[in-house]
């Protein structure tokens, strides 16, 4: 895909005043990244400093930075990387698997109930990642690295979730497509909000809980309102950083191993401090505010691994490929 200029695009999508930003940003002739995060984002901004850091340190790169959706806004990053905005974006991948169904292999639930084996396969330089971008290269795009979040539970309010029958007539928050489908498979009803109207939403009675990682809960001051928190693999995102892929092939060769550098920096360093906020912070704070967490044993996770099998076919359909499906997903089981 041919890069447009940049306000160009912003115009074409009604985004005016955000054209006004961009065509004002000081060196606009700059490399520009762009995020929808924000500094108060403890487990998750920290990483964006180190992978911006490091790029500048091995390549050189001066951004200009535009953190908490002051450029594009969540749903608008990858379209508008794609399109000359913004040169590298950091994104959630729940944002935008359904566009690249690829990145759904990550998100998919009880692909393995081992943290550390689904580390391993986050890792840039893994057979998933590479496959991953295997499949991106089509669509002019690439993943330079991303943190793993932490993997996502189930939340409520008044009704603890023990068996997918607790889950029924439940109306869940959720934030992409797959955790969508994943609590209609367990009889739920997804409901796709933002992160900012949760408080308001559950305080109102408006959803009876949620879907996601931790982050959220604490970020949000969730833990104020909800009681109970079921611990497993129900999903889980990466929070990564892409780029078009013609702009990395015209980069010189300084200049791409610093992005892939960076990336690996993004994944190693960044993830490691979203695990020490979540276990030295996060969790406590959850804890201390009465919340309940749900452990389930393997009897009890048998039920909901048979009720979410629908899940990953219907991934399966979306992308298309069942070599690359099958590939994937014995690559996370064997990382």
């Amino acid at each position: 895909m041919n890069a447009v200029p940049r306000r160009s695009f912003l115009a074409a999508a009604g985004l005016g005043v955000l054209a006004g930003v961009a065509g004002c940003a000081p060196g606009a002739h700059r490399p520009v990244a762009a995020t929808y995060l924000t500094t108060s984002y403890d487990d998750l901004y920290p990483g964006v400093e180190m992978f911006l850091g490091k790029a500048r340190e091995l390549g050189g790169f001066d951004f200009d930075v535009f953190p908490s959706g002051q450029l594009l806004g969540a749903e608008e990053l990858v379209p508008g990387m794609l399109h000359g905005v913004a040169d590298v974006v950091l994104q959630t991948s729940s944002y935008v698997s359904s566009s690249f169904p690829i990145l759904g292999s990550l998100e998919l639930p009880f692909t393995t109930e081992d943290f550390d084996r689904y580390l391993r396969a986050c890792d840039p330089d893994s057979e998933v990642s590479r496959l991953i971008n295997q499949g991106l290269t089509g669509q002019n795009m690439r993943m330079l690295g991303g943190m793993a979040t932490g993997f996502e539970y189930l939340w409520t309010i008044d009704k603890p979730i023990r068996t997918p029958e607790d889950v029924r007539g439940l109306r869940l928050r959720v934030a992409g497509e797959i955790e969508g489908e994943t609590v209609k498979a367990l009889g739920g009803a997804p409901v796709f909000l933002g992160s900012a109207e949760l408080y308001q939403a559950l305080e109102r009675g408006t959803i009876d809980g949620m879907m996601s990682y931790l982050g959220t809960v604490v970020s949000r001051d969730l833990q104020e309102i909800l009681r109970y928190g079921t611990a497993a693999h129900f999903g889980a995102y990466t929070v990564d950083a892409y780029c078009r892929n013609d702009w990395y092939e015209a980069l010189a060769p300084r200049q791409r191993h610093a992005l892939d550098e960076a990336g690996r920096v993004l994944f190693r360093d960044g993830t490691a401090k979203l695990v020490d906020v979540h276990e030295h912070e996060y969790l406590p704070a959850v804890r201390d505010a009465g919340v309940e967490l749900i452990e389930l044993d393997e009897a009890r996770l048998r039920p909901f691994r048979d009720a979410v099998s629908a899940v990953h076919e219907r991934w399966r359909a979306l992308l298309g490929d069942p070599a690359a499906a099958q590939r994937a997903l014995q690559l996370i089981r064997d990382a």
